[in-house]
């Protein structure tokens, strides 16, 4: 989802400053953030029928939506801070039980932070899913691949190697020709990918 910078009317103090430190790459201000607002994910996910670690799986994954959106300039709040950690992780665990349930789930939530704000939360964890399954799938792609090719490529994109070391690694008679090799890798990468990869609603 594209979004520009925070607008200030919606933040407090403290949001606004805990935003731009962590965009600065602050690490003291994501634990700040991580434990400001802990209590009340953990008190959620423990009052919906989950335990104390599920509480802290959901957090971590659903700070790091948060961190992810802040570091890459695509995050803009219509709410505090808390209120979109709430709405993520809210969503979170509503996908965790609904895929352990063979019954429709309801959630018991906290009024204060509720699940109806426009917070742009529910586009912003589909869009973080949505990553996680593309790079799974590159993934199990490179697995299907074979060598060289799989080696070819994880050198070049993966260890930043150079055509010339690259050249030699292969024993290619010139770097033109590992170009060429590196390209029919890339071709066939590209259409396992999308043989494996579909367009699912999550």
């Amino acid at each position: 989802m594209s979004r520009g910078n925070p607008t200030s009317s919606s933040l407090t103090p403290t949001d606004d400053a805990l935003i731009a430190a962590i965009r600065s790459g602050d690490e003291r201000a994501l634990a700040h953030l991580y434990r400001l607002h802990w209590p009340m994910v953990s008190h959620f996910v423990l009052q919906n029928s989950g335990s104390e670690d599920d509480a802290q799986d959901v957090y971590q994954e659903g700070v790091m939506v948060f961190y992810e959106k802040v570091r890459d300039g695509s995050l803009e709040l219509s709410c505090q801070i808390k209120t979109y950690l709430y709405a993520v992780c809210r969503r979170l665990w509503l996908k965790r039980l609904t895929s352990k349930s063979r019954f429709g789930v309801r959630l018991l939530d906290d009024e204060e932070h509720g699940p109806y704000l426009n917070t742009g939360a529910e586009e912003d964890v589909l869009a973080a899913e949505e990553q996680d399954r593309r790079f799974a799938t590159m993934s199990e792609a490179l697995n299907h691949l074979g060598e060289p090719c799989r080696s070819l490529l994880e050198g070049f994109y993966l260890l930043d190697k150079s055509m010339q070391d690259l050249t030699s690694e292969f024993g290619y008679t010139n770097a033109d020709n590992a170009k060429n090799q590196k390209y029919k890798c890339l071709v066939r990468l590209k259409k396992l990918f999308f043989a494996h990869y579909k367009e699912e609603p999550i």
